[in-house]
């Protein structure tokens, strides 16, 4: 498979995994421990993130390490970032019924898909 052909089933998967995990897998209890440090189902819902990024890059480039390796920094990249975005929120008190609320939620999911472009180029890089 070429590199450019890679790079565009990667940016897909990478969608596809991303609105498995955030949405159906994703748990309005997980989405409440978000931001609370070390909770368990935040650790759970960014390893899901974790697991499917795993599936995403080794079915792309077979290459177990380095799935392995760019799933371990997607796990902590996501979760610090929800963490982040869950704290803000709280500290403002920002509501779905206020601006900033979902600028915040923008610059979260604006990272997050900046996170899967800078693995897909490490991936197609490998």
């Amino acid at each position: 498979m070429s590199s450019l052909n890679q790079l565009f089933l990667l940016l897909i998967l990478f969608q596809v995994k991303h609105f498995i995990a955030d949405g159906p897998l994703q748990t309005s209890r997980m989405v409440k421990e978000k931001g609370q440090y070390g909770a368990t189902l935040g650790l759970v819902h960014s390893g899901l993130h974790s697991v499917g990024t795993f599936i995403v890059i080794f079915v792309v480039t077979r290459f177990a390490l380095w799935a392995v390796l760019l799933a371990a920094i997607d796990f902590a990249i996501h979760y610090h970032v929800d963490w982040s975005k869950e704290n803000i929120v709280k500290r403002f008190g920002w509501t779905p019924a206020n601006g900033p609320f979902w600028w915040a939620m923008m610059a979260d999911q604006m990272v997050h898909h900046l996170t899967y472009i800078a693995l897909t180029a490490a991936a197609v890089a490998a």
